[in-house]
This record gives structure tokens, sequence and C-alpha cells, in this order.
């Protein structure tokens, strides 16, 4: 009987970090009063209960592989990274319109990255943090080298158009970032986790549209959101007055300014910069968070080196949370 074979393991980097962002959305811009022609609505209710003031839709033939091509294209613009120097394709989503083909493996062949591993991932909004996690495991692993993710989601697709608690809020875009090698941590440890008992808060009715018991689901958030938060300060070992910006998963303007609240009554600094996207993108989902901060980004709200708290949240109940220092 011959010994068992001795089997390798990969050794990767010290750390990981982000390299570079990039985002895309429809051109279609819809306002609340243009909602209010289809439903019993008007502005001042869509503000006052969730604080939006605009989204954006996309036309029919307008796909959520188109809107992960365009935002994966420009991240890799912004971190000067080429395509072919990519290994693994992570695309956060739970809106593509069938199962099979996923859609990493067609976003990473149109934009050119030569035979990726590439798979789609479903934690719903908490879906970037989630997807984030894995590209730092993987590169500090030895098991890939260079991680483009792509939060993409065409949300119209799965929403009654005239259902006046779902449809004023859902939008459809996309947000990228590319993670590669750093000689430290410039991706803290992800801190996640679930509420299966609470799935049938937020679910797809009649396999057609998304229902959520919307209030609910803000006590959920509103209570639970920020201690998750605080646990991702503590797994990197960041006080919560080092952080200079705040990524909140872009669900509710109510919901953001709570979870901000908290956290400044646990130290955070009154000049935090809290990211309110959600006020002219509406709810994109696993978008959400990298679609705000390459806002930030181009606005000139945020700068390189700058300590960002993400923390996403969404059905599942699915949760995640990390800290990062910007590009």
């Amino acid at each position: 009987m011959t010994d068992r074979p001795r089997l390798r393991q990969t050794t990767g980097a010290a750390g990981a970090r982000i390299l570079g962002f990039g985002s895309h959305q429809p051109d279609k811009v819809v306002t609340n009063d243009d909602l209010s022609q289809l439903m019993d609505t008007n502005d001042q209710w869509i503000r006052d209960r969730v604080g939006i003031i605009e989204r954006r839709f996309a036309e029919k033939d307008e796909l959520l592989v188109d809107f992960a091509v365009a935002a994966g294209t420009a991240a890799l613009a912004d971190a000067g990274v080429e395509p072919s120097e990519v290994d693994t394709v992570i695309l956060p989503n739970c809106t593509m319109p069938s199962q099979i083909p996923n859609a990493a493996a067609q976003v990473a062949a149109r934009i050119g990255i030569p035979s990726p591993g590439a798979f789609d991932l479903n934690a719903a909004c908490a879906g970037f943090c989630y997807g984030l996690g894995l590209a730092s495991d993987l590169i500090r692993a030895g098991s890939a080298k260079k991680v483009l993710v792509i939060g993409a989601e065409k949300l119209t697709d799965w929403i009654e158009p005239t259902d006046r608690a779902n449809a004023i809020i859902f939008a459809d875009g996309a947000g990228a970032a590319v993670v590669g090698a750093a000689g430290e941590p410039g991706i803290g440890p992800v801190v996640w986790g679930s509420a299966g008992d609470l799935v049938d808060l937020i679910y797809m009715r009649e396999h057609k549209f998304i229902y959520q018991e919307g209030q609910s689901v803000f006590r959920w958030a509103t209570t639970q959101i920020a201690p998750i938060a605080l646990r991702a300060l503590e797994a990197a070992g960041v006080q919560p007055s080092e952080v200079d910006v705040l990524v909140p998963h872009q669900a509710n303007l109510r919901i953001v300014e709570s979870i901000a609240k908290k956290l400044r009554a646990k130290g955070a600094r009154e000049d935090l910069l809290v990211a309110d996207d959600i006020r002219y993108s509406g709810n994109t989902s696993s978008a959400s968070i990298p679609l705000a901060l390459d806002h930030m980004r181009r606005a000139g709200t945020v700068k390189s080196g700058d300590v960002v708290l993400a923390v996403g949240f969404g059905a599942g109940l699915s949760y995640a949370g990390q800290v990062f220092v910007l590009p």
C-alpha cells in the first residue's frame, strides 16, 4: 500500500485592496411626478416615505448584462488594469431573466477577459459586500490575482408597474470594483450572516414580481444593521471615529440616516460622509453600494485613502459588511 500523496496548497498575498471603481445607469430618468401618472402617489409622499426624488429605468431592450459590461469596463479603466489581467469575475445579482446561463461568463467574454473563473452570486442587496469579501479571500488564499466584482440589476423586469409600495423604490444600474493584491490589507474581513426565519418578508410573488413587507423590513434594518456595521469595524480593528465614509445599501433614506445616527452615538464623527445616492438612483439592490461610491468619487466628495464602512442587507434576509480603503 503506497502512501497517500500530499496535496499542495496555494499561497497568496498578504492582503487585498480595491484598485478601481466603475458604474453605469440607463439614460431614462423617472421622476416621482412620472410615477404619479401610473398610480395613486405624489412627489411629497415618496420623498417623505423613502427619500427618492428620481431613479433610472431601463428600456425593454436593455439588459442586465449590458449594464454589467459597461460598469466592469469603466472599473478596469479606472484601475488601469487590462482585461487580460483579470482571472476571476464575480457578478452579484438577483434579477437575471433566467438562472442559466449566468451573467458573469457572458460579461467576461464581452469585456474581453480570457477564460476567467466566472460566477453569479445571489445575496440580494447584500450581494456586493458578499462578492467583495470573496474576492479579498480568493486573493489572500492564492486562488486569484485580480478579481472583477460587478453588482448589476434590472429590477424593473420584476416589479409590477402600478405597485404603489415597490414600484416607487426599485431601479436599474450596475456598479463594479477591481480587486487586487496588496502588501498590507486594504479590505477588512467580511462580517456576514442571515436571518432565514424572516425570508417571507421579501420574496418573488408568483415567480413574477418582488414583494416585501415594507414596515417589517424597515424595523429589522433600523435595529439590526448598525450592530453589524460595528462588528465589521471591530473585525477590521478600526474605531468608529476613524471612518471617513459610510455607505449602507441604498434601500431607504430613513434607514440610511438611522444607521448613521446610531454609529455617531457609538463614536463616529459628526463630519462622517454618508452616501445618499438613493435620492437620485433609487434602490438598485446589489449595485447600490459601488454605484453610490463611484458617484461620490466622480463628484469629488470622497478621496483616495478615505476609510469606508460598507454594509449591505436585503432579501434572505442576508447581510454583510466590511471596511476598506478607497483607491
